[in-house]
């Protein structure tokens, strides 16, 4: 399948009745394995990279190069279509943003997200009016690509300290009169302001799942008005957890019983193989 099919295939899922679930691989080896599982697509995860890589998430610490490399080789590793996390896209300047979107096309990429969060702790969300500009930078980026590229605007007050919900809603208005094809606000408090961001706007929303505090089905968001639901870090979590769990008990009862529940390094073996057609 080619970029165009992934993308046009990407761009359908968005259109569904009901919500559809994609989920984040932070490396080849964990796309091919949601691959097999039966996912339709795959998002990149920046928190999960990170963690893979020794350092800790939302600080800056990986690089547009880095990322984007990651990202390709999720990309190769499945016929499915990928889209990235691209965090602010690497940069203040609405030209950065579009330079990133840009790239991450390059990289076979199907879509991207970004968001209005600067990084910095003295001023964690962009001004508003900057905020607007970076969002049409990327559409525009994203409109000059051979595919429909899939632009997620993102609205983060809610994971910076800023838990207003009329200012998220007049963002992701704006974002989306800009141009963006998804809106998305994590960290929204619960059922009643996931409604109210998804009847505030006329385009898809994504969810985040996999929180604590969360216990939504996907019958409820779709009933909610969810279009898309992501899972961040929550896998990488999980997948660290079960890691976690293991080391306790050899450090802990020097017993090795988490042996008994895991998969088998042949059944792991069957799973690192390239997808059909590629």
């Amino acid at each position: 399948m080619n970029q165009l099919e992934k993308a046009i295939r990407f761009q359908a899922l968005h259109q569904r009745d009901k919500a559809f679930v994609i989920p984040n691989p932070w490396d080849a080896g964990t796309a091919r394995i949601l691959a097999s599982l039966g996912f339709e697509a795959l998002a990149t995860t920046s928190a999960g990279l990170a963690f893979s890589l020794g350092r800790r998430d939302a600080e800056g610490a990986l690089s547009r190069a880095e990322t984007l490399a990651n990202a390709q080789l999720i990309v190769q590793a499945t016929d499915l279509p990928v889209a990235a996390d691209l965090e602010n896209g690497f940069g203040d300047a609405p030209e950065v943003v579009a330079e990133t979107i840009r790239l991450a096309a390059e990289c076979g990429l199907v879509g991207g997200s970004i968001e209005d969060a600067t990084g910095r702790k003295e001023q964690p969300i962009y001004d508003f009016s900057l905020s607007v500009e970076r969002i049409a930078a990327a559409v525009e980026s994203a409109r000059s690509q051979p595919f429909p590229f899939v632009l997620v605007a993102r609205a983060e007050n809610f994971l910076h300290g800023k838990p207003d919900l009329d200012d998220t809603i007049r963002r992701l208005q704006a974002y989306e009169a800009a141009g963006a094809d998804v809106l998305f606000a994590p960290g929204l408090p619960g059922a009643e302001a996931i409604r109210e961001v998804c009847a505030a706007v006329s385009k898809p929303v994504n969810v985040v799942m996999g929180l604590r505090g969360q216990p939504y089905t996907m019958e409820q968001l779709t009933a909610l008005g969810v279009k898309r639901v992501s899972l961040g870090s929550s896998l990488s979590r999980a997948a660290l957890s079960g890691l976690i769990s293991a080391a306790k008990e050899i450090i802990d009862d020097g017993t090795f019983s988490f042996a008994s529940q895991s998969i088998s390094f042949d059944e792991t073996n069957a799973l690192m193989v390239e997808s059909p057609g590629r």
